[in-house]
């Protein structure tokens, strides 16, 4: 049985990455209907195969991380962890529980410690061979993030590590720092830092082996309302900086998260990353898991209809060819 450090190792060798679509019913309601496809469960499922269900994914992908309706669910007469294992993609799942105003205010906080480890011993006999667990960390110039909220949201995703592990299943901690806002890109720099320095002292207190986890952060971006658009020379420069000053060297990888950039924009930058991690000589590997970057351009194209799923999934396909050769630097 393979233990879980050689999971971690595997999960982002050869520059493949993961497809996050693990979007809750409330966002997957969203997504269709913002491309004007009526929601409902059976809708809910054929947007899954569309993408789970392309030919060749494998070549790109690694893991896919799971909403936990579409875990139970079945395609092409599997249920979607064993169909994944199947084609050589390990089944990820999300188990954190959706956010809350932290202390009544304008920050949030991730919920779902409480009955954790019942949850993972279900998923990990269900076959799933990581998990995922998100925090919300907001930008508003020097006043958000609040020391308290990202130290209470450390302290989460530390405890939602050293659970994970114990289940067997690797963890992927996503302490995601929002796009949206006026700050700079160095401000978005400095909170990366700060959140991911914060999550790993938590982290060490949780007798959590960092060679078993890997972490999935969002690039140094300027805000979305801020006006500035920046290089991807300036994102690599600068994301590059708060990772090598705040993540441990033994971690077996970091993964990037899109995070509201369109598609070309996070794969052009998420290159430009690449080629610096290798100038640098970073001490993990890097590469992605992206959701809407690689979807969106899909589901534009298939509008819901069976006839469109061939040339959805040549859409996706390419985009996908494009990220994963970025993930090495040479898109």
């Amino acid at each position: 049985m393979i233990d879980l450090v050689d999971c971690a190792r595997l999960l982002v060798k050869d520059g493949k990455g993961f497809l996050a679509i693990d979007e809750s019913i409330e966002t997957a309601n969203k997504r269709l209907s913002e491309h004007g496809i009526e929601p409902s469960p059976k809708m809910r499922l054929a947007f899954r195969e569309l993408f789970l269900g392309a030919d060749g994914i494998e070549q790109y992908l690694s893991g896919a991380i799971l909403f936990s309706e579409t875990f139970g669910q079945k395609i092409g007469g599997k249920k979607f962890p064993a169909y994944l294992a199947s084609r050589g993609i390990e089944a990820g799942i999300k188990v954190d529980l959706g956010t809350e105003p932290f202390e009544g205010g304008e920050e949030l906080i991730t919920n779902g410690v409480l009955g954790l480890p019942k949850r993972l011993a279900a998923f990990r006999k269900e076959g799933a061979r990581f998990s995922k667990w998100r925090a919300v960390i907001r930008i508003d110039g020097d006043r958000l993030p609040s020391a308290q909220a990202v130290a209470e949201n450390a302290r989460r995703l530390a405890a939602y590590a050293h659970e994970s592990q114990e289940a067997g299943i690797v963890p992927i901690l996503e302490p995601e720092v929002l796009l949206s806002g006026k700050h700079s890109r160095l401000r978005a720099r400095a909170v990366i830092t700060e959140t991911l320095t914060a999550v790993f002292e938590v982290v060490k207190e949780h007798v959590v082996d960092l060679a078993s986890l890997l972490v999935k952060t969002s690039m140094a971006l300027s805000g979305s309302e801020s006006g500035r658009n920046d290089t991807p020379e300036e994102v690599a420069e600068d994301t590059l900086a708060a990772l090598l000053s705040s993540v441990p060297r033994q971690v077996a990888g970091i993964v990037f998260l899109s995070g509201g950039q369109s598609p070309d924009q996070a794969t052009t930058n998420l290159s430009a990353i690449a080629r610096k991690a290798k100038e640098k000589n970073a001490p993990w590997p890097v590469s992605f898991s992206f959701a809407r970057a690689l979807q969106d351009e899909a589901l534009a194209v298939w509008q819901g209809k069976d006839e469109n799923v061939p040339a959805a999934r040549g859409v996706f396909l390419a985009r996908l060819e494009k990220v994963f050769l970025a993930s090495s630097g040479t898109a």
